[in-house]
């Protein structure tokens, strides 16, 4: 069955059918809506199912908002709310510049070393200065003099990273000997080098996985792994 032209609703047959928006046409009948121009498939627009020439195409104009007093009120709202919003959140932030370092167990490994480490140069340098004292002591010595010379020896900063210690002189609690069963590469600066069989003297424990020594053979002084060597 032949279908029905859109515009003069006429059977269309095969020959002068045009198929275009969804509607079957006779080529005369597809032509503008307002000028009546024929058309062709490669010159129409299309609105609305219907055909148009350029010049004729609907044009779509937009709707204009008219600034009434409740438009105006929700407008100055939503501005309001908008700077109470960005107060409250620059309140919220203010204050948190700075970064936080987390205290993982390594960090606190590592602290824990610096502070044994500079305790041991403490006694080291406190060992010194008491050895030293007679020499630079008046002749007639007071209680009054002492007390400044105490304070100073008695006041010591951390050290600002690990420092291997001198080996001028060992602490008092030295003298604990150890020999290595293993082999050890130092991972950092304040830690020794050592293979197995050497000697580890002036041995201190520092926890119950690190201890503090020096090695025999080269000399070096600092931290070790207490169970790479062995008590002798």
């Amino acid at each position: 069955m032949n279908p029905m032209c859109g515009r003069c609703n006429l059977v269309v047959y095969p020959t002068e059918k045009v198929n275009c928006l969804d509607k079957y046409w006779h080529k005369g009948c597809f032509s503008c809506e307002v000028c009546k121009m024929t058309l062709n498939m490669k010159n129409y627009k299309g609105f609305e199912k219907r055909p148009y020439c350029n010049a004729h195409y609907p044009k779509t104009n937009f709707t204009a908002v008219a600034d009434t007093p409740e438009n105006l009120r929700l407008k100055q709202q939503s501005k309001i709310q908008s700077t109470v919003l960005y107060k409250e959140d620059f309140e919220k932030n203010k204050g948190r510049g700075f970064s936080v370092v987390t205290d993982t167990p390594e960090l606190q490994r590592l602290k824990k070393t610096q502070d044994q480490i500079s305790n041991i140069k403490y006694h080291e340098e406190f060992e010194k200065r008491k050895g030293e004292a007679p020499h630079h002591q008046p002749s007639n010595p007071s209680p009054a003099y002492q007390q400044p010379a105490a304070s100073q020896n008695f006041h010591y900063e951390p050290a600002p990273e690990p420092v291997r210690p001198a080996a001028a002189a060992p602490p008092p609690s030295a003298g604990k000997r150890y020999r290595a069963v293993y082999d050890y590469s130092a991972a950092d600066e304040d830690e020794v080098s050592f293979v197995d069989g050497d000697l580890i003297v002036d041995v201190q424990q520092i926890d119950e996985g690190w201890m503090y020594g020096r090695v025999d053979r080269t000399g070096q002084q600092g931290m070790l792994p207490a169970n790479y060597v062995e008590a002798i």
